[in-house]
């Protein structure tokens, strides 16, 4: 938040309109406004142009936009700027720049994004002098993870390494990065050397765009044309299909891509937050992005009450002052730590470690703000003009003796229902997309809700001339309850959208059978779908089935590509580099 300090030339009531004002404005405003008081009607020289790499490394999209950002705004400040992914560099592009801006993200378990893997690698185990090198590091990630912005901090400390001059210190943010990335970007282009905001080059428009677009700053209330339970009685999963106008939006999409969900969270578990904390839920409180209000709806719509994280259980140590607490957080028993908060919430901290009295904006203080969970869209635009499509299982489950349930999942099961709206957005997934040529073969692997963006993929295909051959691998627990879309995929075999259609049903059997099951099985075909130049790709669970796909695929290659291990390795990261292998797994 902006603020006027008290020996500004403003009387009190002045400061406060102006602190409130330059609040609500974003760096590009700020810069425009210092601009236009500090020089009037005399622009300022510009500083000698600089160059500047920008380097991204993304696996949802926001490290890419921010990085678009910067780029934008180096730009403005007089910078020769070069915009480029980690897939596309490597270290030369280091050693050649003069001064280098990173945005990076950190996905799973401290692991690079996908696309920055070959990039990261090197960085990690090479030599370069960068000693000629200015930079600094943005590193976004999530702190209900424990590899919080690890990647970023890696990165940072790797080009610290190798001589390089770190010019402002590495900001590592949250989902909630807004705020931290602007601070950020403004001190590290004053630093590098940036001339100010040339106002012919950035205009005025900035504030009247802003106000007339949806986007991930501003969700566009979509209804909810649409919601069908798509398993059967008796099944033991809950995975519904869900259709969204965006009549009136002027959101786009193309298959591949993600739709944000900005969700709610749910009375019960409100109500089991404000009990374990003592508070009724009507007390005011401000908040940091929607002004005041009753602290229950602030809890409803604007904080993450759920996911517990070290960083929000140090705050409430801080504040209940509990030694047990205060031992499970100690540096040397991180492993403990990890044991105890695993299947717990916030409300668990609460309660077994209360405070003898706690006040709401206090409370309201150790929390983040609530994150947009993104869905695979599972739609395409050519098949369904002005509307959204999503897959979603509703998640539910037992943890510690209480009942828990996603936030998002259950909204959407739960919280709305057909003529509702839901805030939603846009975002892109560059690196998850079908053959530029329609005529190659594609391999799809999607299980469970993994199947969405392959309904996108065969929908699209169906209405574009000359599309090659399609084949999916779906996998679920029993065919009579949970084969998803399955009237969709006949009726794709039947008019030759679909080419093949393999299942893996786990629980039809005394034996588990899944999709990997199914690609050894199929290795031979699969080999030869490959070597016409198929592309494969893999929707899912990141934690088990993506990497037992992956190793399904290696043994495939060696087998009947008669590659060692080595080459196998080899073949499939160069199907990688070439967008012929891809994931999009969580």
């Amino acid at each position: 938040m902006f603020k006027l300090p008290d020996g500004a030339p403003f009387d009190k009531a002045q400061r406060e309109i102006l602190s409130g004002f330059l609040s609500d404005c974003t760096v590009e405003q700020r810069s425009w406004l210092g601009k236009l008081l500090e020089s009037g009607s005399k622009p300022r020289k510009a500083a000698a142009t600089r160059n500047l790499l920008v380097l991204y490394g993304t696996e949802s999209g926001n490290s890419e936009e921010l990085a678009a950002r910067s780029a934008k705004l180096a730009k403005g400040r007089g910078f020769k700027t070069i915009l480029k992914n980690m897939s596309e560099a490597v270290l030369g592009d280091l050693s050649r720049a003069e001064n280098l801006l990173v945005v990076v993200s950190t996905w799973g378990e401290g692991d690079p994004p996908e696309s920055a893997e070959g990039f990261f690698g090197n960085l990690m185990s090479g030599e370069v002098d960068l000693k000629e090198l200015n930079y600094s590091v943005c590193a976004l990630g999530d702190t209900s993870y424990e590899h919080f912005c690890k990647v970023g901090k890696d990165v940072d400390l790797q080009l610290e390494k190798f001589g390089a001059n770190r010019v402002t210190p590495r900001v590592d943010c949250d989902v909630d990065y807004e705020e931290h990335y602007e601070e950020w970007i403004e001190k590290a282009l004053q630093e590098l050397g940036g001339a100010a905001l040339n106002v012919s080059a950035t205009g005025n428009t900035t504030v009247a765009a802003n106000s007339q677009e949806y986007g991930k700053k501003n969700p566009f209330p979509a209804q909810i044309l649409d919601k069908v339970l798509l398993n059967a009685p008796g099944s033991q999963k809950e995975i519904w299909h869900l259709e969204l106008s965006l009549e009136g939006s002027g959101l786009i999409y193309e298959v591949g891509d993600s739709l944000g969900v900005v969700p709610a969270n749910a009375d019960d578990v409100i109500d089991s937050l404000l009990q374990a904390a003592d508070l009724t839920g009507d007390e005011v409180v401000e908040t940091r992005s929607s002004g005041n209000k009753a602290l229950r709806e602030a809890l409803r719509t604007d904080y993450d009450i759920t996911a517990l994280s070290r960083k929000v259980a140090s705050a409430w140590q801080s504040h209940c002052g509990s030694a047990e607490l205060e031992n499970l957080l100690d540096q040397n028993n991180r492993q403990a730590f990890k044991d105890w908060s695993w299947g717990r919430q916030i409300v668990d901290l609460l309660r077994d470690f209360p405070a003898a009295k706690t006040e709401a904006q206090h409370l309201v203080g150790i929390l983040r703000m609530l994150p947009a969970r993104l869905y695979s869209i599972s739609s395409s635009p050519r098949e369904h003009e002005g509307e959204v499509h999503l897959t979603v299982a509703a998640v539910r489950y037992e943890g510690h003796g209480f009942a828990r349930k996603g936030v998002a999942s259950t909204c959407l099961a739960d919280l709305v229902e057909e003529g509702d709206t839901v805030p939603v957005f846009v975002t892109p997934n560059k690196r998850f997309r079908l053959p530029e040529n329609d005529s190659l073969p594609i391999i799809m692997v999607g299980p469970g809700t993994g199947v969405a963006p392959f309904r996108a993929f065969v929908e699209d295909r169906s209405t574009r001339e000359g599309s090659g051959p399609a084949w999916l691998i779906f996998g679920d627990q029993r065919f009579t309850y949970d084969f998803l879309y399955q009237l969709e995929w006949q009726d794709h075999l039947k008019s030759g959208a679909l080419t093949r259609l393999d299942v893996a049903f786990s629980r039809d059997q005394p034996e588990k059978i899944y999709v990997q099951d199914r690609i050894r099985e199929k290795g031979r075909e699969i080999w030869d779908w490959l070597e016409k130049g198929a592309h494969f790709y893999v929707c899912g669970d990141a934690s088990r089935m993506a990497p037992d796909v992956h190793a399904a695929l290696l043994e495939v290659i060696q087998s009947w590509g008669n590659r060692s291990p080595e080459a196998a390795d080899t073949y499939l990261g160069e199907l990688k580099s070439k967008g012929r292998y891809q994931r999009d797994v969580y």
